[in-house]
């Protein structure tokens, strides 16, 4: 006896389309089942990082001089291993260095040593995956009926995006954290406008600022969590302003800094300067949301014609052509 086939649509069965959605369907419950079990709390790592930063700072003032480098300088095994296969290869430069640090500090992550692992990044990934792309096109058949052109072009864009991966990976989370400092800017301004005016210390007053804004705008927590640690505890209160100027890839925390040190060398008053510059990012806000609103009629001219006026054409001509169809059957 053959088989029975369930009820099919369009030549598919529909136990089997069923099956296989249901299987679908139980995969993304239990990964969400799993992401809601082991949801991570974003506010301790950034105590922990805090605290480690205090401790840095605290072992270089009291520690000897080697332990203080060994303390402000943090070293791994693998870093060290890394650090000197770059150096046998003769490609691991000083400005290289300083410069990946820098972008890792403006991207967030605090590991200054994960420098050589970018380094490292862009000499292994044209390797892992330029060296593939360029035997599947030139090794084998797999592109043969490609015309030279398109195959070079596909050989020397693999190398190039894995070379650039790494720089775009770390611009990309650099430009999403400079978007949400700048957003949150003119808000911890005002607050700070509020804590000079009560009478508090500029680091009482970063502080405060930071555990105010730490849950709505984190990134600008705490940034300014650092910086009230670093104003407590180095002797030049300028480069605790200074490093955070060069953490922060933003033209606008460039001009509240130059304003903090001005303030700190000559005794002008903060809250007056503050005041200017927080009215001055509110209306750059203000202006950057207004020509969004402005770009928006042309972005959607596209999606119009594309699927807002077939539907629209639908409805209101499909009635006429069915009853004109009907008609002419008739």
């Amino acid at each position: 006896m053959a088989p029975t086939q369930g009820p099919t649509l369009l030549g598919i069965d529909v136990l089997w389309v069923a099956t296989i959605l249901s299987a679908v369907a139980a995969f993304a419950v239990l990964v969400a089942i799993y992401a809601a079990t082991t949801v991570r709390n974003p506010m301790a790592r950034r105590v922990k990082m805090l605290n480690e930063r205090r401790e840095q700072l605290k072992a270089g003032i009291v520690a000897t001089p080697s332990k203080r480098r060994a303390k402000l300088v943090q070293r791994s095994d693998t870093t060290d291993r890394i650090r000197s296969f770059l150096s046998s290869l003769k490609v691991l430069q000083d400005e290289q260095v300083k410069a990946a640090q820098v972008k890792l500090l403006q991207a967030g992550i605090r590991r200054r040593e994960w420098a050589v692992g970018v380094i490292l990044g862009r000499l292994v990934l044209p390797i892992l995956f330029g060296g593939p792309m360029l035997y599947f096109v030139y090794g084998t058949d797999m592109f043969a009926d490609w015309s030279p052109l398109k195959a070079y072009g596909l050989v020397a864009g693999s190398f190039i995006l894995s070379y650039k991966a790494p720089d775009l990976y770390l611009k990309n989370r650099i430009q999403k954290r400079t978007d949400a400092i700048r957003k949150g800017l003119p808000d911890a301004l005002d607050l700070l406008v509020i804590c000079a005016e009560a009478g508090l210390t500029v680091d009482a007053a970063f502080g405060r600022v930071a555990k105010e804004l730490g849950r709505a705008y984190p990134e600008l927590g705490e940034e300014f969590s650092l910086t009230a640690i670093e104003l407590g505890f180095l002797t030049d209160r300028r480069a605790a302003f200074e490093n955070m100027a060069m953490r922060i890839n933003l033209d606008a925390i460039r001009g509240v800094v130059t304003t903090m040190i001005q303030t700190e060398k000559y005794g002008t008053p903060l809250a007056s300067a503050l005041r200017v510059l927080s009215a001055e990012f509110r209306n750059e806000r203000m202006m950057r949301a207004e020509e969004k609103a402005a770009r928006l009629p042309a972005i959607m001219t596209v999606p119009l014609i594309l699927f807002i006026l077939p539907v629209l054409f639908i409805v209101i001509l499909g009635p006429a052509a069915c009853s004109i169809n009907d008609s002419l059957m008739h």
